[in-house]
C-alpha cells in the first residue's frame, strides 16, 4: 500500500480534547478526516447484523442505540471483539479511500482516528506523524464524568479500554498538552502546526 504522505493522524484518549484540536484545525482551513462519523454511518449501517450479534434491545425502529450497545462492549471484552471485526474493516477502508482522495491535492490533511494505537497504528494507516492531544488520566477522568453523565464505574471501563495515554504520548511524533485554557490550547494547536508544516517543506 502507497504510504499517505501529506496525512497526520490526530489521536489521543477519551477526555484529552482531541475534538476540540481537531475543530481548531478545521477552523484553520485543514481538511479533517473524521473516523467517528465514519463509524456512526457504518454502525447504522450495520445495524440489522449488530442485532443479530447483541440482541433486539440494541436496535429501536432499525436504529442502533450505541448507549445501550456502548453499555454491552464496555464490560465485555468479547463483545466488544465481536463488534470490532465486523466494523472496522469497513471503517478503515473508508478511512482510506478518503484519504488518498485528500492526497490528490498535495497539502497536509488529518485523519482523526481515537483507536489509532490499538488499531493498528502506522502499519495500518501509513502516515509520516502522529500527533497526540494529552492530559492526564484523572484529568479526562473528570471531564467525562463531567460531560457524558457517566457514573464513576462507567467512565473508567470506558478510559481502561483504550491504551494508556502515557503509552500514546510516548508513542507520538507531536504531542498537544491540553490541561489548562482553550486560548492555550489554541495556541499551542498554532505552535505543532508550524512544526508540521516545516517538516513537510524540507521533505519537498
Amino acid at each position: 500500500m502507497n504510504g499517505l504522505h501529506y496525512g497526520v493522524v490526530l489521536t489521543g484518549c477519551i477526555g484529552s480534547g482531541k475534538s476540540t484540536v481537531s475543530k481548531i484545525l478545521q477552523d484553520l482551513g485543514h481538511s479533517v478526516i473524521c473516523a467517528d462519523s465514519i463509524a456512526h454511518s457504518i454502525l447504522q449501517s450495520c445495524a440489522q447484523e449488530v442485532a443479530q450479534l447483541f440482541g433486539d434491545e440494541v436496535c429501536e425502529n432499525g436504529v442502533v442505540n450505541r448507549k445501550a450497545l456502548g453499555a454491552i462492549i464496555f464490560h465485555n471484552k468479547q463483545a466488544k471483539k465481536q463488534l470490532e471485526s465486523l466494523l472496522h474493516p469497513k471503517i478503515t477502508d473508508e478511512i482510506l479511500t478518503q484519504a488518498r482522495e485528500l492526497e490528490i491535492q498535495r497539502k497536509l490533511y488529518f485523519l482523526d482516528i481515537p483507536l489509532f494505537f490499538e488499531s493498528g497504528g502506522k502499519q495500518k494507516y501509513p502516515v509520516r506523524f502522529c500527533l497526540v492531544v494529552y492530559a492526564p488520566k484523572e484529568i479526562c477522568l473528570e471531564r467525562i464524568l463531567a460531560r457524558d453523565t457517566l457514573d464513576m464505574t462507567n467512565a473508567k471501563a470506558r478510559i481502561d479500554s483504550q491504551i494508556d495515554i502515557e503509552v500514546k504520548k510516548a508513542q507520538a511524533d507531536f504531542v498537544i498538552t491540553n490541561t489548562q485554557s482553550l486560548a492555550q490550547l489554541q495556541s499551542q494547536t498554532h505552535k505543532i502546526l508550524e512544526m508540521i508544516t516545516e517538516q513537510y517543506k524540507e521533505s519537498v
